[in-house]
């Protein structure tokens, strides 16, 4: 599934992280192709991660969350480039979600009914993770327990279908030719994306 407009969400607190520089290749070739893409870097933005009240009280959105979500509803395509640590996300897209994927945004719950309406519908999304878990240990060990959080219980429960997921591991140890390796790879994603 192609897609214009691209929105890439760097999920490293880190401004000089290898995500980052994933995330900036990336976009590079979904420009190549023409595609027109925009980036949230969550090292670069200012929020509170923490959904204070939990839904009993609404929490005002920073001017940072609020531009992300028009940019979440602008986006036909949304990658999330971020590292595997301790089996899921970093803290700061966990709370980047908390906030904003909210009722009203990302979906509505339905009176007298269990079911509840996907507000993402139409929207499609890759995940690029970065770990020191090789890839077969990780599926096969933890089941991926990771990427099914962020593919089920976030993303297809917001209607956003399909998710594509790309591991990219072991980093820790990894040449700079297995990083360029990659880095080459990604920029083919985003061309191929944006075509």
């Amino acid at each position: 599934m192609n897609a214009n407009k691209i929105l890439i969400i760097n999920g490293h607190p880190d401004p000089q992280s290898y995500c980052k520089a994933l995330s900036e290749s990336y976009a590079e070739g979904v420009r190549k192709s023409g595609g027109t893409v925009e980036m949230i870097d969550l090292s670069e933005i200012e929020f509170n991660p923490n959904l204070r009240y939990g839904y009993r009280q609404r929490t005002e959105l920073e001017p940072d969350l609020l531009k992300a979500q028009e940019l979440i509803r602008w986006a036909d395509h949304l990658v999330f480039v971020y590292p595997m640590w301790w089996g899921t996300m970093p803290a700061v897209l966990k709370g980047f979600i908390d906030r904003i994927f909210l009722p009203g945004f990302a979906m509505r719950y339905r009176d007298n009914s269990p079911l509840w309406d996907k507000l993402l519908k139409g929207k499609s999304a890759h995940l690029i993770v970065t770990s020191d878990t090789p890839r077969l240990y990780n599926t096969l060990v933890y089941r991926q327990a990771g990427h099914r959080i962020m593919k089920s219980n976030i993303l297809k429960f917001s209607g956003v279908s399909p998710i594509r997921v790309t591991d990219i591991s072991p980093v820790r140890k990894s040449t700079d030719a297995f990083r360029q390796k990659w880095l080459d790879k990604v920029n083919e994603m985003g061309m191929k994306q944006a075509r």
